[in-house]
């Protein structure tokens, strides 16, 4: 039975200071460092032998999966980047104090911004300090200028098509350690939520989602590792 595991990064520094992270590398806090060990710790726990893991370009996802991997005694496992399981590209938003932004813009108009489907912040002017174009993470690539949940999954869809769900099919244990908007395009594709059921759906930081799968890659049984920690998961079809 294919089985997959969700973990989203620990606490950032940037998550800390309350700001608009999106692709900035940004690094762990020792509280996520911790959350990354503990979320390992429960994956052991459960006896779950990890054969592949996926994660993004960005250092705080990077580092989770090394942390979380060495605490379930599973250092070995290969590993694959790409940042289109990077986190959601906030645009305008980048590096900006959330508490700040809602006094100047409002709160709800950050509400819609933060947490709609389909509706991105303003874009990124080129050539800023949050210019990745010349990253050479991203050489070869087409890159947003800004996100929302909509267009991080039509980023997301091609690559969990054509490399994660093979592996899976395959009858492979995957762990995929990203970020809270691509492992959300990754519930909703699974899911098969509707564009206004997943606005409610998060993820906690640190914390597995463990998901059985059946040969289709359809959901037989989901739950968070720690259920101390948990938060509401889709109704199972």
């Amino acid at each position: 039975m294919p089985t997959l595991i969700l973990l989203r990064h620990g606490q950032s520094q940037w998550n800390l200071e309350d700001k608009f992270t999106g692709w900035v590398d940004v690094d762990l806090t020792p509280e996520g460092e911790a959350q990354a060990k503990k979320g390992g710790e429960l994956i052991k726990q459960a006896g779950l032998a990890i054969d592949l893991c996926f994660t993004s370009v960005l250092t705080r996802a990077i580092r989770t999966s090394w942390l979380a991997l060495a605490a379930a005694d599973q250092a070995f496992v290969p590993e694959i980047k790409d940042w289109r399981l990077n986190e959601r590209h906030y645009g305008g938003l980048t590096g900006l104090n959330k508490t700040e932004t809602a006094a100047k813009h409002g709160a709800d108009q950050v509400k819609v911004w933060r947490r709609s489907y389909d509706v991105p912040p303003p874009p990124l002017a080129p050539g800023g300090e949050y210019d990745f174009a010349k990253d050479r993470r991203y050489a070869g690539a087409v890159l947003p200028d800004t996100e929302s949940l909509k267009t991080t999954l039509e980023r997301v869809e091609p690559y969990w098509g054509g490399e994660i769900a093979p592996r899976l099919k395959a009858g492979e244990t995957v762990l995929v350690a990203a970020h809270g908007n691509s492992l959300r395009a990754i519930v909703k594709l699974l899911f098969a939520l509707s564009d206004e059921a997943i606005i409610d759906i998060e993820v906690p930081t640190g914390n597995p989602l463990l998901i059985d799968l059946d040969g289709d890659l359809r959901p037989r049984a989901a739950r968070y590792l720690d259920a101390a920690r948990a938060t509401t998961l889709p109704t199972l079809v």
